[in-house]
């Protein structure tokens, strides 16, 4: 830990508060898939295993570097020998180191990143060669501006000049990935990550199809535990564990197991993500008679509902094909954001879903006023919606567990 710059009794304390926090959230389940085990593991090596990858891999010549947002195209960065690592922080215990140089009253996902490196608990601080964020969020991009980070700037507009603008931000990329690692990206290299990538959506799209069925065979805590290991474990490695996942499920489906004891309403789980360390409105959500079977968030369907097209085979045809892919996302940044709409309509129809759950992190103005646009359409419908509002703390845990308890009742009643 001293060579990585962390104090390593606050580190333990984070480990500490972490496991706390998993044991109670994800290891209380019945009935889980035995591969499960795997990505507990997994994230538990998240502050230790996978540090020491990075770590061999940097001193074998390789770079990384940080990231905030899926909109940071990864294949480009793989093709360039350049490890991605997501830097986004999911714990309050952080939250008070960041409150001595930042506001309160910008949103918790900041704040527990930068308490983290802030209080030099962030094992990633030292592994990262720089540090690249995007322009979704006024909070985020003065907190660039305050740390001197790179910025990939994302149009908020969907017309062909804002996708020219993309096109030529992802194109700067490649040329900083190449500066950054000392290697000209090929073409045999960016296809080979871009093919990776896509195997790894497209496992994580297998797994997800099988909460469409009426006894989903994976519960929504454990969904989100893959998206959230997804998003930092070596991407073989998931690929690996995740296809042995999705063949158990496939034996639980034959045999007619399901990771739920009785009838539940089947939500959507829609808005702010939940990074790892984080899965409190999933937890009281799914012990109060709910079934979270669809996510799109940022750790959910929006990660991984796209795919690259693997047809071109020149540079130029290759990140053309990238920058189209993620200008697909339907971050709450846009406007109008009608493909978030219609986006959320097909989950609701695909998934069956009976009602709404809206995860907004405190002052995530877009996903908190967008609500309102998805209630609605999902009105029209008839289908029943609320909106969270909350922080990465535990002290609403009992207001927001009365009113999921309450929402579970109507939609008992809407049956």
């Amino acid at each position: 830990m001293e060579k990585l710059d962390v104090n390593f009794d606050l580190h333990e304390q984070l480990v500490e508060s972490l496991s706390r926090l998993h044991d109670r959230y994800f290891l209380k389940q019945d009935n889980r898939p035995r591969a499960m085990a795997q990505f507990d593991i997994s994230f538990h090596e998240s502050h230790s295993g996978r540090v020491r990858e990075v770590l061999s891999h940097r001193e074998e010549g390789g770079k990384s570097i940080g990231t905030f947002c899926i909109y940071v195209p990864e294949e480009v960065a793989l093709a360039a020998n350049v490890l991605p690592i997501p830097l986004c922080g999911g714990s309050a215990w952080a939250i008070p180191f960041a409150d001595k140089a930042l506001p309160r009253d910008i949103c918790p996902l900041i704040r527990s990143t930068f308490g983290m490196a802030i209080g030099a608990v962030c094992p990633y601080k030292k592994l990262k060669d720089l540090v690249v964020g995007e322009t979704t969020c006024d909070a985020k991009k003065k907190v660039w501006d305050f740390f001197e980070f790179k910025v990939m700037e994302l149009p908020q507009k969907k017309r062909p000049q804002d996708f020219q603008l993309w096109l030529n931000e992802v194109v700067e990329f490649k040329r900083m990935m190449e500066e950054l690692s000392g290697k000209a990206i090929t073409p045999e290299n960016l296809h080979e990550a871009v093919c990776l990538m896509n195997r790894k959506r497209r496992i994580l799209q297998i797994i997800n199809a099988f909460r469409k069925l009426q006894s989903p065979p994976i519960s929504g805590m454990d969904a989100l535990l893959v998206s959230q290991v997804a998003l930092n474990q070596d991407i073989s490695a998931f690929i690996e564990d995740a296809e042995t996942l999705a063949d158990e499920l496939q034996e639980r489906v034959t045999g007619g197991v399901s990771a739920y004891n009785g009838d539940g309403r089947r939500i959507l789980f829609a808005g702010s993500p939940a990074p790892m360390g984080y899965a409190k409105v999933h937890h009281i959500a799914e012990t109060s008679g709910l079934h979270i079977v669809a996510d799109e968030s940022c750790t959910g369907s929006r990660y991984f509902n796209t795919l690259v097209d693997e047809g071109p085979c020149d540079i130029e045809g290759m990140l053309r094909s990238i920058a189209e892919r993620y200008f697909t996302i339907d971050c709450s940044c846009f406007t109008p954001n009608t493909e978030r709409l219609e986006n959320i309509m097909r989950l609701v129809e695909d998934y069956h879903i009976d009602g709404v759950v809206h995860h907004i992190l405190q002052y995530c103005h877009t996903y908190n006023v967008e609500a309102r646009t998805i209630d609605n359409a999902l009105r029209k419908k008839g289908i029943p919606s609320i909106i969270i509002e909350t922080d990465y703390s535990e002290e609403d845990a009992g207001q927001i567990r009365m009113r999921l308890e309450a929402f579970a009742e109507l939609l008992e009643k809407a049956k």
